[in-house]
């Protein structure tokens, strides 16, 4: 499998204090591996160290320790050829306050060195890819968050980059906005197969977004992987309860694909299942085929909170 990133022993550490200054470790051997194409989320409360992670990773700080390699280039050595490989948008917009939409991308694009027809067709590209048409000569103060942030990714993909880091994009962000965004991101990795990285303590966006997640704590990877995978690491699944009419029936309940654990309290069997929404219809026709009689199911889905907060403790 082709990687986008691969981090060895990362260590970051910061000074703090004033009178008396200390060490405050943020990273601290970290590893990580990153598939090239996927969104990836790094997940983690506030100070947890993934808006450091991502500066390392962007060139934008280096590491007391440890090998990092972005797009197979060394973020020490090679930074230069990488910075033009990549490009970052952080969940915080801030631009040229009295420039517009379309000037701020203007802008932006002559500072990656794009001039004349190729800069005017790159700017209606993205203004396009963005829907930004209507608000193109709105001056960037004018414009409302989630329009921010929709020019903030558009900024970003101005040099065409390979890899995109994403700091918490729909930080401070409505519902509505948020949710618009999401799409966006979602969007553009499904058109142009685009590495996205992204730093979020939201669990349904994460959930919603990425193909592949990590959690960070005390500056360490706590564990990496698809929901599903992670979820049967833990024995943490669905919960699902099926209701009889009369008896149990005649299953071994426990061979059967997907069935982390059950437990029978009559009229009631309780599963717990890796994917419900997999398993579930399997299940029900194993029992029809013995002649089970179900009166009722409830489910009950793992989110990402569960799973957060059993490889945080």
């Amino acid at each position: 499998m082709k990687t986008a990133v691969q981090a060895q022993g990362l260590w970051k550490t910061y000074k703090t204090g004033f009178w008396r200054r200390r060490l405050q470790p943020v990273l601290r051997e970290l590893h990580l591996e990153i598939p090239h194409g996927s969104i990836f989320g790094i997940l983690g409360p506030n100070g947890a160290g993934k808006t450091t992670l991502i500066s390392i990773l962007a060139t934008l700080l280096l590491p007391d320790a440890g090998s990092v390699r972005v797009l197979g280039l060394d973020v020490r050595k090679q930074a230069t050829h990488l910075r033009r490989r990549i490009n970052l948008a952080s969940g915080a917009a801030k631009f040229v306050w009295s420039l517009t939409v379309e000037e701020n991308l203007r802008f932006y694009g002559r500072l990656y060195g794009l001039w004349g027809k190729k800069l005017s067709q790159r700017v209606q590209e993205l203004v396009n890819l963005f829907e930004l048409e209507p608000w193109r000569r709105s001056p960037f103060e004018t414009l409302s968050s989630g329009l921010k942030q929709r020019l903030a990714l558009a900024k970003s993909l101005i040099s065409q980059p390979e890899l995109l880091f994403l700091d918490e994009p729909t930080n401070g962000l409505d519902p509505l906005a948020a949710q618009n965004i999401r799409e966006e991101i979602g969007r553009l990795n499904r058109q142009t197969g685009m590495t996205i990285i992204l730093t979020t303590h939201n669990m349904r966006e994460a959930e919603e977004l990425c193909h592949e997640i990590a959690f960070l704590g005390e500056g360490q990877i706590l564990a990496q992987g698809d929901i599903p995978s992670l979820q049967t690491r833990l024995a943490l699944g669905d919960r699902v309860t099926l209701t009889f009419a009369t008896h149990l029936p005649p299953l071994d309940f426990q061979s059967l694909p997907g069935v982390l654990h059950w437990r029978w309290q009559s009229p009631a069997l309780e599963l717990l299942l890796d994917r419900s929404h997999h398993r579930l219809p399997v299940i029900c026709r194993e029992i029809h085929a013995v002649g089970g009689e179900l009166q009722g199911i409830k489910v009950q889905e793992v989110d990402l909170e569960d799973l957060y907060r059993e490889f945080s403790h």
